[in-house]
C-alpha cells in the first residue's frame, strides 16, 4: 500500500509518501517539504495570524495534490507544536480540514515523543538496549528513554530552537548576556525534568534526531546525506568548540556551512 505522512511542524510543512507492506520496512518513495515557519506568523506570540492560516492552507492543499499525484492511497496528518499552541489552532485546523477536506489531528508533546521514540527503536532494534531519544523541533524539545517499544519516560519541553531564537534574542548575532541567559533558562528548564529521565538509569545508546541536530553533525564533520545510510555521530566536546563559533557568526556566514539551509541559520545558535 501506498502510505502518505503529512507532518505540519513549526518550521515547515513535510509529505513524506512511502509503500509499506506488512511485515517489512516501510520504503520511502517521495518527498516534498516546504517551508512556512508558523511561529512567525504568531499574533502578540500566541495567535495564528489570517495571513499565517492562508499560507498553511495553501501548502496543505499543495500537498495533498502531491499525494494524490504519486498514487497514496491513505494518508495521516498531523499537527504539533506551533497549531498546538496557538489560541485559535482548533478553529484554524477546524476550517482547514473542511476546505480540504483532510484530518488533521494535533499531537500532544508527549505523543510526539513517544512516536519518535517508537521509530528511533525499529530502526535500531533490541540490541541497542536502554535508549535516549532526543528531538529539537522549531517549538519544542521532546525527550524519551526506555527499554521497550513504549518508553519509560516521554517529556515535551519548550525549548525548540526557533522559539527560543524569537523569545530569547533580539539581534542576531545576539549579544555575549542573551547568550548567558539563554543558557541559564535551558538548563534550568530541563534540571527540573532531569531527574524524570536519570531515574531509570544510564542509556546504552543516545540517538538525536531532527533536522536542527542533523545540521550540527553536519558543521562537526559528520558525512553529508548524499553518502546514504553511514553512522553519523555528534559529540560533545566538537559541538561545545562550535557553539560560541555559530553564535558570533552572521547568517549569512552560517548558511555557508556545510548542511546548514539558509532558513534554518538563524536558529542554530540557540
Amino acid at each position: 500500500m501506498r502510505l502518505g505522512v503529512l507532518d505540519i511542524g513549526s518550521n515547515t510543512v513535510h509529505l513524506l509518501v512511502m509503500d509499506a507492506h506488512r511485515g517489512a520496512r516501510p520504503l520511502p518513495a517521495y518527498s516534498h517539504k516546504v517551508e512556512l515557519r508558523l511561529a512567525e506568523h504568531m499574533e502578540d506570540g500566541e495567535r495564528l495570524s489570517e495571513e499565517g492560516a492562508a499560507r498553511l492552507r495553501g501548502h496543505v492543499e499543495e500537498a495533498l495534490r502531491v499525494a494524490e499525484d504519486k498514487g497514496v492511497e491513505d494518508l495521516m496528518a498531523f499537527a504539533t507544536s506551533a497549531v498546538r499552541e496557538a489560541v485559535n489552532g482548533e478553529e484554524v485546523l477546524a476550517d482547514l480540514n473542511a476546505r480540504a477536506e483532510v484530518d488533521i489531528q494535533v499531537l500532544s508533546g508527549q505523543d510526539e515523543a513517544r512516536l519518535t521514540f517508537l521509530a528511533v527503536r525499529r530502526w535500531f532494534g533490541w540490541s541497542s538496549g536502554r535508549l535516549l531519544v532526543l528531538d529539537i523541533g522549531g517549538g519544542s524539545l521532546e525527550i524519551a528513554s526506555g527499554i521497550d517499544e513504549q518508553p519509560d519516560v516521554a517529556i515535551s519541553l519548550p525549548l525548540g530552537a526557533g522559539r527560543l531564537t524569537r523569545d530569547r534574542f533580539s539581534a542576531d548575532p545576539p549579544s555575549p548576556e542573551e547568550i548567558r541567559a539563554l543558557r541559564r533558562h535551558v538548563r534550568a528548564e530541563i534540571a527540573r525534568r532531569v531527574g524524570d529521565v536519570a531515574r531509570y538509569g544510564r542509556a546504552d545508546h543516545a540517538v538525536a534526531t531532527s533536522k536542527t541536530f542533523r545540521q550540527l553533525a553536519r558543521i562537526t564533520g559528520a558525512a553529508p546525506s548524499s553518502e546514504g545510510n553511514v553512522r553519523r555521530v555528534l559529540r560533545h566536546t566538537e559541538l561545545v568548540e562550535w557553539t560560541g563559533r555559530l553564535a558570533e557568526m552572521d547568517p549569512r556566514a552560517r548558511a555557508g556551512l556545510p548542511g546548514v539551509s539558509e532558513g534554518r541559520a538563524p536558529q542554530l545558535p540557540a
